[in-house]
């Protein structure tokens, strides 16, 4: 049974394929998010700082929009979601990486004034205690001059010990501003300390987050996989094939049930995600038939994520019955893949783009 539905698979993709190559013109079609992509590349390339800190991280940019080119030449529409999407991360990680060692290189350099003004402060201390010593060694010498003449002349001895007192009061004044400079230097040295260490702490945090950013990236990127999610126009889209219902019933077949938890616990993991879930059948059948069938097939969905913890105000359920048919109903293969379920998954704002 797995090897008729891959073989039905294979053909439906050839004739996809030949349909594509046969109303397709040599021009690709643009891609909205591959010409963002190249934006953010191109501004990226322009900006000096990227170019010089970050090379590396703007090389893979560059290589996933070249890869993303090449898809888009050959009409791959998911690859080039996927790769345009990846270009995007790698230009974000690349403008982040420059901020960072450009904040790395301030640090440095206000390591290298803070030291400037810890030298400047240590060398006028040094200057300040030789006026000190040189100070004292002239009331020394006052002093004695001043011995020399009380013992010929009273009354000058006073005049000089007057002037003595003002000259003690001038270095005094002198000294307290010596002392209040040596102490605007030493809180200058503090301030460019503390400066330097918010920075330093800002940028360990910021490189803590970029970090845990890009786990969450590659955790997602790992996740989307395992469901089998197709990049459309329309966002994320997990497709639940008409093998995983019981036979032109809603109920879910095991692996239907297998798939959902997957999805289930995707959602809990990102709370602000939302799905919407279409029902979809073939076109055999009356719409009377298949409309209630395919919104039953929606519910069943809904029913079964409300069931693993998933609040029902973050699903939204449709059905449509053979109004969107993604092949060609005139073969069995083509009827298989239109019945179907789509779950559309919402960006992290929780906005899903409307049918």
């Amino acid at each position: 049974m797995e090897l008729i539905m891959k073989k039905n698979h294979y053909l439906s993709l050839s004739l996809v394929a030949a349909a594509m190559l046969a109303g397709c013109s040599t021009t690709p079609p643009k891609n909205t998010a591959l010409e963002d992509a190249r934006s953010a590349y191109g501004s990226a390339r322009t900006n000096s700082q990227v170019v010089s800190l970050a090379p590396l991280e703007l090389q893979k940019a560059g290589e996933s929009l070249s890869k993303a080119d090449a898809a888009l030449s050959k009409g791959d529409d998911v690859a080039v979601g996927q790769l345009a999407y990846l270009t995007s991360q790698h230009v974000a990680i690349a403008q982040e990486t420059a901020r960072r060692k450009a904040a790395e290189m301030e640090i440095a350099n206000a390591s290298a004034q803070r030291d400037q003004v810890r030298l400047a402060a240590r060398t006028a201390e040094a200057e300040a205690a030789k006026r000190q010593a040189a100070m004292s060694q002239a009331e020394v010498d006052e002093a004695r001059r001043q011995a020399a003449i009380a013992q010929q002349n009273s009354e000058r001895q006073a005049a000089a010990l007057a002037a003595a007192s003002a000259q003690a009061q001038r270095d005094e004044t002198l000294i307290a501003a010596r002392q209040a400079e040596l102490e605007a230097a030493r809180q200058q040295a503090l301030i460019a300390q503390q400066t330097a260490e918010e920075k330093a702490a800002a940028l360990e945090a910021a490189r803590a987050q970029a970090e845990r950013d890009q786990a969450m990236i590659t955790q997602q990127e790992q996740q989307l996989k395992e469901l089998d999610a197709k990049q459309t126009a329309r966002g994320m889209v997990i497709t639940l094939g008409d093998v995983l219902f019981s036979v032109n019933k809603a109920k879910l077949s095991s692996g239907g049930v297998r798939n959902v938890q997957k999805l289930a616990d995707f959602l809990n993991q990102y709370p602000q995600r939302k799905v919407l879930i279409e029902g979809h059948t073939d076109s055999t059948g009356s719409l009377s038939i298949n409309q209630p069938l395919s919104e039953r097939r929606a519910d069943a969905v809904r029913t079964a994520l409300v069931g693993m913890g998933i609040s029902g105000d973050r699903i939204e359920t449709r059905g449509y019955a053979d109004a969107h048919p993604v092949a060609s109903n005139n073969t069995a293969a083509g009827r298989q893949l239109n019945r179907r379920v789509e779950i559309i998954l919402s960006d992290d704002s929780g906005n899903i783009v409307p049918r």
